[in-house]
C-alpha cells in the first residue's frame, strides 16, 4: 500500500513539474536598441530629508536622488533596468509616457518662493553640477543618448511642470559637450533678421514642435503655445523667459532646428 501510495505521490509531483524552456542564445537580432532613450533632470522642491520620503515611500520615484550636502552625492533609488515613475504624463518628439524610456535624475533644491518683489529661483550649488556631470557623460555614454535627449522636465511636460527652473545652468552641459548649444553668431546675424519682423504663432509652432516639444497647432499665442515658450527661453535664454515671442527666441530656435550650412573645402591645386 505504502509503495502505491509513493508512486502516486511521483506520478503527481511529476505531473506537475513545468519543464524548463530551451532557450538558444546563439543568434542575435540586428534591430534593438537600449531601451533608455533620455535622461529627464528635475528638481525636489523640498529638503533632503523629505525629498527622500516622497522619493522612496510615495508614489513617484527616481533612478537617482542628488543631495544638497557639502559634498553631494547620488542615492540609487531605482535601478536602471527598472522603470522609475518621475516623467508623468510626458512627450517629446515621437515618444509619449517617457516614464518607461527614461532615467530620472531629482537633485535637491527648493525650486522657488513667490515674495512680494516676485518669484525668486534657487541657485544650484556647484558642488551639484561637479557631481552631476560626470553621471550624466556616463549614462549618455552607456545608453547613446542623443543630446537632444537630455531633458529638464518641462521640457517633456510645459503645461505643468517647471523643474529644473531657469537657474539650472545648462550651459554648463553644453560646455561639457553633453548637450547642442546654439552658435552665438549664428543667433546674432538670424536674430538681426528676426527683429525686423518677429514671426508669427503658426512659425514658432512649427518650430518648437520641430525642437521636439508638444506644441498646440493652433496658429495662436495661446497660453499653452506660450508654456511651451517659456519652457525654451529658460533654457537657452534664461535673463527672459516670460513666453512672449521676440526675434532673439526666433533667433534660437531657427539656429538649433537648422542645420549650419557647410564650409566648403579649398580645392587642393595639383600639378
Amino acid at each position: 500500500m505504502k509503495k502505491i501510495a509513493l508512486a502516486l505521490l511521483v506520478a503527481l509531483l511529476s505531473a506537475c513539474t513545468t519543464p524548463a524552456p530551451h532557450l538558444d542564445h546563439s543568434l542575435n537580432a540586428r534591430s534593438q536598441s537600449p531601451r533608455v532613450k533620455f535622461i529627464v533632470i528635475h528638481y525636489t522642491v523640498s529638503d533632503l530629508p523629505r525629498s527622500i520620503k516622497i522619493l522612496t515611500e510615495q508614489v513617484v520615484s527616481s533612478h537617482y536622488l542628488l543631495t544638497d550636502t557639502d559634498k553631494p552625492k547620488f542615492y540609487v533609488l531605482v535601478d536602471e533596468s527598472r522603470q522609475a515613475n518621475h516623467a508623468g504624463v510626458s512627450n517629446w518628439k515621437t515618444y509619449t509616457q517617457l516614464n518607461v524610456s527614461s532615467i530620472g535624475i531629482e537633485i535637491v533644491n527648493p525650486g522657488y518662493k513667490d515674495t512680494p518683489e516676485g518669484r525668486l529661483w534657487y541657485p544650484f550649488p556647484q558642488a551639484q553640477i561637479d557631481e552631476l556631470i560626470p553621471l550624466l557623460k556616463d549614462i549618455q555614454a552607456r545608453y547613446n543618448i542623443a543630446p537632444e535627449n537630455i531633458l529638464g522636465h518641462n521640457e517633456i511636460a510645459p503645461q505643468r511642470k517647471q523643474d529644473p527652473g531657469p537657474l539650472f545652468p545648462w550651459r554648463q552641459l553644453a560646455d561639457a559637450g553633453l548637450i547642442v548649444w546654439p552658435d552665438a553668431n549664428r543667433v546674432a546675424a538670424q536674430r538681426a533678421i528676426f527683429e525686423q519682423q518677429v514671426p508669427d504663432a503658426v512659425w514658432f509652432q512649427k518650430k518648437l514642435a520641430q525642437h521636439g516639444y508638444a506644441t498646440p497647432n493652433t496658429g495662436v499665442f495661446d497660453e499653452a503655445t506660450r508654456n511651451v515658450l517659456i519652457a525654451f527661453q529658460m533654457k537657452y535664454r534664461n535673463t527672459r523667459f516670460d513666453g512672449m515671442p521676440d526675434g532673439e527666441t526666433a533667433a534660437l530656435l531657427e539656429v538649433l532646428t537648422t542645420p549650419a550650412p557647410a564650409v566648403a573645402t579649398p580645392a587642393v591645386a595639383t600639378k
